[in-house]
């Protein structure tokens, strides 16, 4: 069953990256007391991942945090270490990276896909979600191969 507005999200254990290396944490403790504005991507390092999505939320995230966001976070089925070097290379500070690396989040929210004929297994779908201490407020899932209603753009819109 798929993840929807008004649900509180499932517990797992997500590998924040940081400047000191993984960090172990569960999903329920991250979330919790804060508004959070989180997108998941099908992989670092990829092209519309690379290109848009990651870098709107980057030029957006002074926007996103006037608005009342706490944290912004991205999640992907990557491990912590390419999640750390992705937000290096194109990320900013003010981007957490959450690695879901054997995708235990993506199948808990129940938005995975099966990136297998491009090589890359099964990953977690484009969308993004406002995060309102652990409570789904707004989701916005990606049709495949689209990049519209997870954009920080639409987001701000739904602040």
């Amino acid at each position: 069953m798929t993840i929807s507005k008004g649900d509180t999200l499932p517990d797992v254990k997500l590998v924040k990256a940081t400047s000191e290396g993984p960090d172990a944490v569960q999903s329920s403790d991250f979330f919790k007391g804060k508004k959070v504005a989180l997108f998941s991507v099908p992989g670092a390092f990829t092209p519309t991942c690379s290109a848009k999505h990651l870098p709107g939320f980057v030029e957006k995230a002074a926007e996103l945090k006037a608005k009342g966001v706490d944290e912004i976070a991205c999640t992907a089925v990557n491990d912590a270490f390419v999640m750390g070097a992705w937000n290096k290379a194109s990320g900013s500070g003010d981007i957490t990276m959450l690695a879901d690396g054997n995708g235990d989040f993506a199948t808990a929210l129940g938005l995975t896909m099966d990136g297998s004929g491009f090589g890359m297994g099964k990953r977690g779908q484009r969308f993004s979600m406002i995060v309102d201490d652990g409570v789904v407020t707004e989701l916005n899932v990606e049709g495949p191969g689209e990049f519209k209603v997870s954009s920080a753009e639409h987001m701000l819109g739904q602040l």
